[in-house]
């Protein structure tokens, strides 16, 4: 019985770690636009070949290894958390890179399979597919298995050469001590006599093995297994759950490991007047997930009725569905919302849904009625209707923001995002939140909000964007670099990448165990490790 039972527990466990090691093809490209005959077509991705001539564009899992040969836009970054970790998309570009003995993060030139295009548009050539991208590498390692002996294996081999020795021992023994007896005339001979008494030895030996010690280990390991089965755990062999037992060190991802890759914005900070104590309003906003389901809370911890009816959150909502090139969508098959473009963009879209529009349109109840579908873009829909998008200037390094000039009613208004310090540095006025007027920005208050700024990065360790607008001349077409100049200040915004529910007891859980967690991350230090910090805390 524990035989068959050991048998069925190993079968199931080994067919559960196929299917989640299988579960990285989920990651690769089901089609991709590739040159044939002097035209691009859509081919399945799995008749890529090196040499092929692929173009991408935003929203699109990269079908194989590739080399840029061709930029189509200003720019085009990529999204590899899944393959290198990094939360922040990845800027690629055609120069190849100078560095000795390069990983994947030096590879600026690579586009790697099943990593996914947020911004631009490309074309690359294959130079690897199958198992000879970076993906297959890592699915072929896990595919590997070495045979090493584990510490419970080597204790039970250390207990067996030792209990055979001492059994050894004494079965000699036992046989030496009986040499008087051998002449023993009931055995009929000295040789008889002899052969008795080994043959009691024999059988001492063979009581003193301990043969349900093979089995009671097989079922604990078992019983190990399947418990770890239930948590979601990869076993491929029994052996493996006990090595747990020895761990003095985890090394662990950061971005979708111990955070769940889902960014959002958790704060909002806004000029509320210039002629009152505190200068500043701050907003805190519940929801950690790409579903736009929160609330909206002032500094008092008030949930607002109607967040629209603040003329900074409105523009706010405004500038962030407009000045945005991603796309949240609801998947009814995951049951999820999922996400095309920057992570940081797509958080500017879920807020617009959390502050709703003005008027009857901001009703919950209206919103509610809405199917899932409908609702992941609701607001962001009736902002891109309501406002004509003209002409758009790319984000670059340099620069370090992001603008783009849309029309409504015959008046003309730019929209800016980027860097708190790029935009901040541009901006000479300020939207007042108790009225909706427009004031000079003073010196006090550029420093009150650049103080602020830095307690959002720094002590609350989020990811800041800070956001504004401009009016323009009527009948304006288009947009230059000058053009972002003499802004008008609406607000700054900081984002986080939570943590998983779960991250809190693992991490008490091992430091009560004596385990060292050491986080893997390409962030700043100072970005994440104070979160986790005080979340073992």
């Amino acid at each position: 019985m524990i035989l068959a039972a050991n048998a069925a527990v190993g079968v199931i466990t080994e067919t559960n770690a196929e299917k989640a090691l299988e579960e990285l093809r989920a990651y690769q490209a089901d089609v991709a636009t590739v040159l044939r005959n002097g035209c691009f077509s859509i081919l399945p991705a799995t008749e890529l070949v090196p040499g092929d001539i692929v173009e991408v564009g935003v929203g699109c899992k990269v079908p194989a290894d590739m080399r840029m040969v061709e930029m189509l836009s200003h720019q085009l970054r990529v999204d590899q958390a899944i393959l290198t970790g990094e939360s922040c998309s990845v800027a690629k570009e055609l120069d190849s890179t100078s560095a000795m003995n390069a990983v994947y993060q030096d590879k600026t030139n690579i586009l790697f399979s099943g990593t996914v295009v947020v911004a631009g548009r490309a074309r690359a050539v294959v130079i690897g597919v199958g198992s000879n991208t970076a993906m297959g590498s890592i699915r072929d390692a896990m595919l590997r298995t070495e045979d090493e002996a584990t510490p419970l294996k080597k204790k039970l081999d250390e207990f067996g050469t030792f209990l055979a020795k001492v059994i050894a021992g004494i079965c000699i023994l036992v046989w030496v001590v009986n040499i008087g007896h051998f002449r023993d005339p009931s055995h009929g001979g000295f040789l008889r006599g002899a052969i008795h008494y080994f043959k009691v030895a024999v059988a001492l030996a063979v009581a003193a093995i301990p043969e349900g010690l093979p089995a009671v280990v097989t079922t604990c390991l078992a019983l190990g297994t399947k418990r770890m089965a239930r948590l979601n755990a990869i076993v491929r062999s029994l052996p493996s759950v006990e090595t747990l037992g020895c761990t003095t060190v985890i090394c662990s991802d950061k971005t979708g490991t111990l955070t769940t890759n889902m960014m959002s914005v958790s704060k909002v900070c806004v000029v509320r007047s210039v002629h009152q104590r505190p200068i500043t309003d701050e907003y805190s906003i519940s929801g950690t997930t790409f579903a736009p389901d929160g609330f909206i809370y002032d500094a008092s911890e008030n949930q607002l009725e109607f967040p629209p009816q603040s003329p900074c959150l409105l523009h706010i909502a405004m500038c962030s569905a407009l000045c945005n090139e991603s796309t949240l969508q609801y998947n009814p098959d995951k049951k999820s919302y999922e996400k095309i473009g920057e992570s940081t963009e797509v958080a500017l879209r879920v807020l617009v849904e959390k502050v709703g529009l003005p008027g009857f349109d901001s009703m919950p109840s209206a919103l509610n009625m809405l199917t899932k579908h409908e609702r992941a873009s609701y607001c962001n829909h009736y902002w891109e209707n309501q406002f004509r998008k003209i002409s758009v200037l790319d984000f670059s390094r340099d620069r370090k923001m992001m603008s783009v000039l849309c029309s409504r009613k015959q008046q003309e208004i730019m929209f800016s995002k980027g860097a708190p310090e790029s935009v901040m540095a541009r901006c000479t006025h300020i939207l007042c939140n108790d009225d909706g007027s427009s004031v000079p920005l003073t010196m006090d208050i550029r420093n009150e909000l650049e103080a602020r700024f830095q307690s959002f990065a720094g002590k609350d360790t989020l990811r800041c964007l800070a956001l504004a607008l401009k009016r323009m001349p009527e009948g304006q077409q288009s947009l230059s670099y000058a053009d972002e100049a003499n802004l008008t200040f609406i607000g700054l915004v900081g984002m986080l990448d939570p943590p998983r529910d779960e991250v809190h007891s693992a991490i008490h859980s091992c430091m009560s165990a004596g385990i060292r967690v050491i986080v893997v991350t390409g962030d700043n230090k100072n970005l994440y490790v104070g979160k986790l910090v005080r979340l073992s805390i």
